[in-house]
């Protein structure tokens, strides 16, 4: 039977672990949790705060270095981005042009099939893919693999489609050949979206803003046990 009065009863681990998950997986707030958990509020941060290292740790030797698994396979890579919500204290150097909102950057790489390989840490939302690949550390890493991408990362030795020049029309094997690359392509966003299965990369992150590359790092060890590394 439940407690009538006073200090509700504790969650044991289980039910600890699955509040924190949720909180990953659907992006609830820390308002609506304790509604679903029968906690106060106060009791689901300090749970959170407690797990979500744990979870981190626990995972820490959940799939491989990029540069090892570029090493093995081919890889399809693209960037992606994680709102963060209006913060004035960004300022500039977290608005995206092209996103039209305040947000990180990450690259995320996948093997042919779209399983997910890895996530960089995050840069400054305003910054290109093209930017983004040098400042993250993959361009380097990347530099002897095969790998594709878009035509963003065209300066880089990634396979991309080849561009029209100016006034001219591309030749009917480029058009194959921009066809293909599209084909192999199309993997990296189906594993961007399972990676955004995990809302609170996706539904506007609400904590403080030095904990999110954490979080980003955390969402990718869940999501690369999840799919079996």
């Amino acid at each position: 039977m439940g407690q009538k009065g006073g200090r509700p009863w504790l969650l044991g681990l289980r039910d600890q672990l699955r509040l924190t998950l949720t909180l990953l997986r659907t992006g609830i707030t820390q308002r609506l949790a304790p509604g679903l958990f029968g906690v106060s509020q106060p009791t689901v941060s300090q749970i959170k705060s407690k797990l979500e290292p744990i979870i981190g740790l626990a995972l820490s030797f959940t799939g491989i270095p990029l540069g090892e698994a570029a090493a093995t396979r081919p890889l399809v890579v693209d960037g992606t981005y994680v709102p963060t919500g209006n913060r004035k204290a960004a300022g500039s150097a977290n608005y995206s042009g092209k996103r039209h909102c305040q947000c990180l950057s990450v690259q995320v790489a996948c093997d042919l099939g779209g399983g997910l390989i890895a996530v960089s840490d995050p840069v400054p939302g305003a910054r290109h893919d093209a930017a983004a690949i040098e400042l993250t550390g993959w361009r380097a890493a990347l530099q002897d693999a095969d790998w594709l991408a878009d035509s963003a990362y065209a300066a880089t030795n990634a396979i991309t489609p080849v561009r029209k020049k100016p006034g001219q029309q591309l030749h009917e094997s480029d058009k194959a050949f921009n066809k293909q690359v599209s084909h192999f392509r199309c993997v990296v966003e189906r594993c961007i979206s399972h990676l955004k299965n995990w809302r609170i990369l996706s539904h506007g992150y609400r904590r403080r803003l030095r904990q999110l590359p954490f979080i980003i790092a955390l969402a990718a060890k869940l999501e690369l046990y999840r799919i079996g590394w």
